[in-house]
């Protein structure tokens, strides 16, 4: 019994652990409000990542590069030339994923940012999409039958090389890290391409599969009521959710259902006038999709879709986190308390054998008597003495040699004087 109770405390401790560890950039990250009621949606996918490149030792690179910084930074909406081909892209990755969603607009912020240090020049990439999504609603909410959402476009980007041309920098490939080495450092960049690793350059940095390949079946669920209390006024809820109840779906965290979340990391090296290493750095990706109404997963046909009503089903427990019933989150509480009495009484186990341990095995002191072995030395009386067992020998056969019956300090008395004349200072004289 006791190994179960330490068992399910164990399990409860990993959920907790697992669950705070959350990473804090991501190669794709979405966050998107989802309305039935509308069928059409602002997304916005952040994706990001960092390649450094390590001179510590000296060479080409470090007399090139360090202390120098480079950058190519933009804002670009449909009217730009290239926009329309990278909708066009992004929508064949959508249909590929299954869905029949798609992108009608796009807004873009690009940032590229090269900087070179003392010891390493690491190169910095930033894409922001901001998409109008349209057509992801299958079926609109009728009495007793929810909406149907499609929920497969989630994981969009680009494939292969993506050309943008701005007024500042012309022509701007944004998808393949290649492209910046190309600009700022072209020596750099064709040493890489010929090395066995430069498949790294070549990864496109608009990539969100990890959210798509993630079913929403495994992220993290929770209702949220508070758009329909009364006083849902007073906590600044936006209007977009005034009035209504919200489910939130967010995937991104390490947990038993979604595992461990991990960075994904490429390492390598290549050669220009010396061997140089680098890695490629990405967070695992994350997602944020909040859905006005009350949002349960079904899958149909080998795609998800997401079944929407206005409020939530009658007796639902609104008041729990996740799809846990109230019934299992108590019993899980009640659970954590029983294991954390049987550790409570494990260690007041293991503190009597210790203080059972640390017992006193000597003589008991209650058996010992003080004798003092100091006699008075100018009229007063020291405290040294010695310990003596009760009952046993008598102390004077081992007391020590200053135990005598001799004083240990010569005494006089007032009347033994050297000199009958008493004290005076030397030369004193009396007066004529």
């Amino acid at each position: 019994m006791l190994k179960l109770q330490l068992s399910v405390v164990l399990f409860l401790t990993a959920i907790i652990a697992i669950g705070s560890i959350t990473p804090v950039f991501a190669s794709g990250q979405l966050d998107v409000t989802i309305d039935s009621d509308e069928d059409i949606a602002l997304a916005k996918m952040t994706y990001q990542r960092t390649i450094s490149i390590n001179y510590s030792e000296g060479g080409q690179l470090a007399d090139e590069l360090s202390g120098k910084i480079m950058r190519v930074s933009f804002h670009a909406d449909s009217s730009n030339y290239g926009m329309s081909d990278l909708i066009s892209n992004i929508n064949s990755i959508i249909t590929a994923n299954g869905s029949v969603a798609e992108i009608t607009n796009l807004n873009l912020d690009y940032l590229a940012v090269m900087t070179g240090g003392t010891e390493n020049i690491s190169i910095d990439y930033k894409i922001v999409l901001r998409p109008v999504v349209e057509n992801f609603v299958l079926r609109g909410y009728s009495v007793g039958s929810p909406a149907l959402v499609d929920i497969d476009w989630r994981g969009f980007g680009a494939n292969g090389p993506v050309t943008i041309t701005t007024p500042q920098y012309g022509d701007v490939e944004i998808n393949l890290p290649i492209s910046v080495f190309e600009r700022f450092a072209p020596s750099m960049a064709l040493a890489m391409k010929s090395s066995p690793n430069s498949n790294a350059f070549y990864q496109e940095v608009m990539n969100a599969d990890g959210i798509d390949q993630q079913p929403v079946g495994n992220w993290h669920f929770l209702f949220d009521p508070t758009g329909i209390q009364m006083d849902a006024a007073q906590h600044g809820l936006s209007e977009e959710i005034a009035g209504s109840v919200v489910s939130n779906f967010t995937m991104g965290e390490s947990s038993l259902r979604e595992g461990i979340q991990i960075e994904k990391i490429n390492e390598g090296q290549f050669t220009l006038d010396k061997v140089y290493s680098f890695k490629s750095i990405e967070s695992s990706d994350i997602a944020n999709v909040k859905v006005i109404g009350f949002a349960t997963r079904e899958v149909q046909s080998d795609s998800e879709v997401l079944g929407i009503s206005p409020t939530a089903p009658e007796g639902y427990a609104t008041t729990s986190s996740g799809e846990f019933p109230a019934a299992v989150l108590y019993g899980m509480a009640g659970a954590a308390a029983v294991g954390g009495a049987a550790i409570m009484m494990m260690s007041q186990r293991k503190l009597k054998k210790e203080k059972g341990h640390y017992d006193q095995t000597g003589i008991d002191p209650s058996q010992l008597t003080g004798v003092a072995t100091s006699a008075s030395a100018g009229g007063y009386q020291t405290v040294r003495g010695e310990a003596h067992v009760k009952g046993l020998e008598d102390y004077n056969q081992h007391k020590s040699y200053y135990d005598d019956d001799k004083p240990q300090v010569e005494e006089k008395t007032e009347s033994e004087s050297s000199s009958a004349r008493g004290s005076m200072p030397k030369g004193w004289k009396p007066e004529k």
